[in-house]
């Protein structure tokens, strides 16, 4: 039971992360070059990605 409710929280802590991450790329780093805010983007997505996929595994078992 207790390793469930970890499960859930360390997913919605990854999920927020990455959200967050996205935010702060898309609107606060202005200096950076494109390419690398890309490259932050993406993995700002790949950690939101990460969190639904885990989810979905989550909520089907």
């Amino acid at each position: 039971m207790w390793q469930r409710g970890l499960n859930w929280a360390a997913i919605v802590l990854v999920g927020g992360f990455g959200l967050m991450w996205l935010g702060v790329v898309l609107y606060a780093a202005d200096a950076s070059t494109p390419w690398i805010r890309g490259a932050q983007a993406a993995f700002g997505l790949l950690l939101a990605g990460w969190a639904v996929q885990k989810a979905t595994v989550m909520i089907r078992a």
